[in-house]
Order: structure tokens, then sequence, then C-alpha cells
């Protein structure tokens, strides 16, 4: 059987092989790490995103982060709720209809922009709250890449109204309260979380992370009878 992953990696040989001679360079170039085999695969996938190895010790993982992520994949149509537009047009397509996931966000909503002026706060606030009102963010996976109030007021859901997400993905990046909200997302026990800890992050970076545990997921697929 083939070891190669028919829905989440490239489609073409060559595009395989550049991928997996890339990984192996980062595996012989990295140095020690301290992460498990089911966190190093998405560490990996961070750095070959950004060819950046700070990642190899800032990204931080709940002990159950993985395995909630892999298992809130395979149970299949679970919804993929992001702070910005970036995540949902990163994201594959096929690699997510392969679990019947669908990406949503808010951002740009006429009545997020409203509701925000109104209440002066900001539209990632508001859009975190519509996904709330919809019902979308319980059992889902959260990938916040660019707004560090996104983040906030998902530890706030959670916290003060008992929303309960698969698993977080926190990521902001940015000057003014990123490290902080990460800081705060990994203070809670009861919902997995994947954080980059301090100022760096970014949407670029939510998305390699679904997609390697979107590979994980497949893998996974594949070796069960």
């Amino acid at each position: 059987m083939s070891t190669v992953n028919t829905v989440t990696e490239q489609l073409t040989r060559a595009g395989q092989v550049i991928e997996h001679d890339s990984f192996a360079i980062i595996d012989a170039e990295v140095g020690p790490h301290t992460y498990t085999e089911g966190q190093w695969p998405i560490v990996r996938r961070m750095i070959h995103a950004n060819a950046d190895f700070d990642f190899n010790g800032l990204t931080d993982f709940h002990a159950d982060a993985v395995e909630a992520g892999v298992q809130a994949m395979l149970k299949g149509g679970t919804p993929v709720v992001a702070d910005v537009e970036m995540i949902c047009s990163g994201l594959s397509q096929p690699r997510l209809g392969h679990f019947d996931m669908k990406p949503h966000q808010f951002i740009s909503d006429p009545d997020v922009i409203e509701t925000a002026k109104a209440e002066d706060t900001t539209r990632a606030v508001q859009a975190m709250r519509k996904a709330h009102r919809l019902g979308l963010l319980d059992n889902a996976i959260i990938g916040i890449g660019n707004a560090p109030t996104a983040l906030i007021e998902v530890v706030r859901l959670i916290r003060e109204e008992g929303v309960k997400p698969a698993l977080v993905v926190g990521m902001p990046v940015g000057f003014v309260s990123a490290a902080e909200s990460k800081d705060l997302m990994a203070e809670l026990t009861d919902v997995p979380w994947i954080v980059i800890r301090g100022r760096k992050g970014g949407s670029t970076l939510v998305v390699a992370t679904l997609h390697a545990l979107l590979s994980l997921a497949e893998a996974r697929q594949k070796a069960t009878p």
C-alpha cells in the first residue's frame, strides 16, 4: 500500500518529491525538539510554510489537541470557523471535502460591521459572536490567525457562555494583545488548543496546521480496516 495520502498531499509525483524533500531538510536541520510523534508533523509543516525554525519551540499544544483535531475531522461535517477570509481561501477545498468539512468566516458581513461600529468593538469580536449565534462554534475547529480580539472573544465565550469547540488553533500575529491572547487560550484546560507563543503567527500558519491535521486524519483513515 502506498504511504502517500491520496487527498491531503501534492497531487503530482514531482510535487510530492519536492514536499517530502523539504520535510527531510527540515528534519535534518531543525535540531533537538520535544514534540510528540503526533505534534511534530504539524510543527514541521508550519516551518515549511514560513521557512522559520523559530516555530520549533514557539508552538505549544494542549495535551489532547492533536487527537481532538484528528477525531473532529474523522467524524465528518465538522465546521471550520476562521477569523478572516484568508484562512478559508488558503484551505484546500478537496482536502476539506474529503471529510465533508466547510469553512466559515463573517468578518466582512454587513451586520457584523454595523454591530462592531455601534458597540465600539472589532469586527473580529462580532464575527465570533455571530458564529456562536449560528450554532457553529460548538464541536467546531476554530482557526484564528489575524485578530487577537477574536481569540480573546473565543476564550470569553468558552468561559462565560459554555461554548465547547473541538479544537482552537490560536495563532494571531501582531503587536497589540497577540501574545496575551494566546497566553489566555493556553490557560484553558477543558478545550484543546494549539498556539504560537509570542507575537509571531498568521493565517498561513493556521492553514498549515489544519492541512497537517487533515493529513494525519487521512493517514488514520487509511490505516483503519
